[in-house]
């Protein structure tokens, strides 16, 4: 059972903060004043998350977009505040790393508002830094320490996704090794589903670098950029894996043809020396009168001598016209 547990904060802008109720939220927003901020994170299917936000101030457009069943990251400059979406590997128990986990932010000079629907730990790691004197100094700072703890988190299961797709080229080398084609599926769809939130992640990253918001500094705009480059990189680096993955089933198929085609033309080979090889013998044992060697003792040994005579001759016929190159 998931724990839905809510969490606040109050930030002095100095790099230390302290736990406060989420009821308290709202009234202890109010008396904030620059560089201080505060942070409330709701679980959205929590029955006092929407009269919380509403009693936040927030406006139906944002609360309907902070508490949606299914989002896609973007960024959204909407009153004097800032409407992000963002997604993060999915590294929960028994759960698929690809299968995304969603943060939604609403974001202002001195308040920011979360809502999650599934644990994310790279939102854990910031409430962690609470506790070690490093909480962040702004919301410019905050919103950047989560980007680059969101890439953190996604790097090594793109490095994972790397070596297996290396590992698979390496085995579809060898014509005999046995590829799985259902892991090789599994490898791309994972490619394909997490290129599908990386690329407007890094639209939603670039977006909110650009705009003109008093509580982005330069440092926050640089470490959104760098948040952004890593992952537009992942995003190549996925669309390299689709593509190498499309290679390597298009290898298996060509491998699996390959020696489809020799055991056809072996029989083939086959059927061709037996063929007159047959039908000799069935011409020879037709019940007619006349037959040659019927009252020979050798005429059998003579047949099967010529029978051998014969395939010997067409294999080396089969030879000459290249019939034994694969």
């Amino acid at each position: 059972m998931v724990k839905r547990d809510s969490m606040s904060f109050v930030f002095t802008g100095s790099g230390t903060g302290k736990a406060i109720a989420p009821e308290d939220f709202v009234a202890t927003s109010a008396t904030i004043t620059p560089p201080g901020f505060s942070w409330l994170h709701v679980h959205k299917e929590e029955t006092t998350t929407p009269s919380l936000l509403a009693d936040a101030g927030l406006d139906s457009f944002v609360i309907a977009a902070l508490i949606a069943d299914e989002t896609r990251p973007r960024c959204t400059v909407h009153g004097k505040g800032v409407l992000l979406n963002l997604r993060g590997i999915n590294l929960n128990p028994d759960s698929e790393p690809e299968d995304m986990v969603s943060v939604r932010l609403w974001l202002e000079h001195t308040r920011i508002i979360g809502v999650w629907g599934r644990p994310l730990l790279a939102v854990q790691d910031l409430a962690d830094t609470v506790a070690r004197g490093e909480a962040p100094r702004s919301p410019g700072d905050f919103v950047a320490k989560l980007a680059l703890r969101l890439t953190d988190r996604a790097e090594p299961f793109v490095a994972i996704l790397n070596e297996e797709i290396d590992t698979l080229e390496e085995a579809v080398i060898d014509p005999n090794a046995h590829v799985s084609r259902s892991s090789l599926g599994g490898l791309r769809r994972k490619a394909i589903v997490l290129r599908r939130y990386f690329v407007p992640q890094r639209d939603a990253l670039t977006t909110l670098e650009i705009e003109d918001l008093g509580w982005l500094d330069a440092n926050d705009r640089a470490r959104l950029r760098e948040a952004a480059e890593r992952v537009q990189r992942f995003g190549e680096e996925l669309d390299a894996i689709r593509d190498r993955a499309q290679i390597v089933h298009d290898q298996i198929m060509d491998n699996r043809a390959e020696a489809m085609n020799r055991r056809m033309l072996l029989l083939s080979i086959v059927s061709a020396i037996f063929l007159p090889l047959g039908l000799l013998t069935g011409l020879l044992g037709i019940n007619v009168g006349g037959m040659p060697g019927v009252d020979d003792p050798r005429a059998f040994w003579v047949v099967c001598l010529g029978l051998f005579v014969l395939a010997g001759a067409l294999i080396l016929l089969f030879r000459k016209l290249g019939l034994f190159r694969t």
